[in-house]
Parts: C-alpha cells; structure tokens; sequence
C-alpha cells in the first residue's frame, strides 16, 4: 500500500502544473519528500507499466502515456462520442459559447468535456480533468440541488458553512423546481455560466451540461435565451441516454 500511495503521489506532482510539463528526478523527491534512491526505484517501476515517460536526453520525468489510454477508454464509457458530444457540440453553435460537461466525483466535480466556439473570440479556458468543490459554480449546484438528499446534504455539510448551510439548501431546492442553475462570477470575475442536469435510463443522475460566458454587457434577452437553450438540451440529452423524466 505505501508503494502505491507513493506512486499516486508522483502522479499528482506530475498532473497538476499547468506550466510545469517536466521534472528532475531531484525535484520530484523534494515534492514528494522521499529520498532520491526511494525516488529512483519508483519511478523505474513506474516507467515499466507505462505510468511515467523520462525522456531520455533530459532524463527529466513527465506523465506516461497508458493514462491517456485508460482515460480514453474511460471516456468511451460515458457515451460522450456517440450521444452527449454530439449535442454538445450543436449547443455550442447555436449559443456560440463555450459548452461543458461535468461529472461529479464526491465532493468534487470533473470537467470531463469542453467544446469551444471557433467564432467567439473570448473565451473562458477551463482546463479537462479539472476538480472544482460540489458548492461552486452553476454545474455544480445543479448537481448537487438534483442528487438524492442524503448524497447532496453530506457533501452540503462538508463544503458549506453551518450558518451559510438553510440558504444554501434552499438555493438548491429552487435549482431543483426550476431545472436550471445560474452563476456569476464565484469562480473567475466577469464570467457567468447557466447549467443543466443530465440523467441516465434509470433517472440517475450523471453530470450536467453548462454554457460558460463572459457576462459583460449582457442583455436579459441574451440571458432567457442561454437559460431556454440549456434546459433544451439537458432534457434532450437525457431523453437520449434513456431517462423518463
């Protein structure tokens, strides 16, 4: 078990720079605070299943390639490219927006797909594979307000303060009734996004679709018309993946 909690820590070093692609041997047993022979076990045993690459010049350390493989695999699962990316991306020319879709995962949601816009100039960048806490943002809460109650209310309970918590729930039971939630600025300022909940064939819920744009100047007939069109296609998505509601 420490071997494969170490080996999870590498990944985690490896994975979350967005400017740091990579690493020296040195520098990954100060981030992971082992020492440099612990380091260099590891990371042999690694590079044998595929899970770390070193290139070979450098001898510097990166992500292996079998993630890729997994993920993809994982990502075919999901019925992304024959059901929801599709209809992603007709949403995303009709709105001429940025179009996600996220999936939670305890506490957290995962950006699993992002479709921009060719023709909007501006547009909002959030990285694939990126975790965001269940109690923010318009995707988020739209999940959270369509979970079953017990699900939702622990991880209200986690996240969200004791005297920030009633309003807070009752936020959600509004998203619930109706179908829709809205969010302004909570995580990047000047930027606003609408989102909808998706459900599978047996009414489970299994993510939500969301628009992402940049709110400045934006007229309240813009705003219906971004609101009509992701409770649109979050119910026709769900219809195709077999829900009845």
């Amino acid at each position: 078990m420490q071997t494969i909690d170490r080996a999870m820590q590498v990944i985690k070093v490896l994975n979350e720079s967005d400017i740091v692609r990579w690493y020296s041997i040195t520098d990954l047993s100060k981030e992971c605070k082992l020492p440099v022979s612990t380091m260099h076990r590891l990371l042999q045993s690694m590079i044998k299943h595929g899970l770390v690459q070193q290139d070979p010049d450098l001898k510097l350390y990166s992500m292996g390639n079998t993630w890729l493989e997994y993920g993809l695999k994982m990502y075919d699962t999901f019925d992304f490219v024959g059901l929801i990316r599709p209809e992603m991306e007709k949403l995303m020319h009709e709105v001429e927006e940025s179009v996600y879709f996220s999936k939670p995962i305890g506490s957290e949601a995962l950006l699993m797909e992002r479709i921009d816009c060719p023709h909007n100039p501006i547009r909002i960048y959030d990285q694939l594979g990126l975790r965001i806490p269940m109690n923010i943002g318009a995707a988020n809460k739209v999940m959270l307000a369509n979970m079953p109650k017990d699900e939702a209310l622990k991880i209200v309970n986690e996240l969200v303060t004791e005297e920030d918590s009633e309003s807070f729930l009752k936020l959600l039971e509004t998203i619930r009734k109706q179908g829709y939630g809205e969010s302004h600025g909570e995580k990047t300022k000047g930027t606003s996004s609408v989102a909808a909940p998706i459900f599978n064939h047996s009414n489970e819920l299994i993510g939500a679709l969301s628009i992402g744009y940049v709110n400045f100047n934006l007229s309240v007939e813009r705003q219906r018309f971004l609101i009509e069109k992701i409770i649109q296609y979050g119910l026709r998505i769900s219809v195709k993946l077999g829900s009845k509601k």
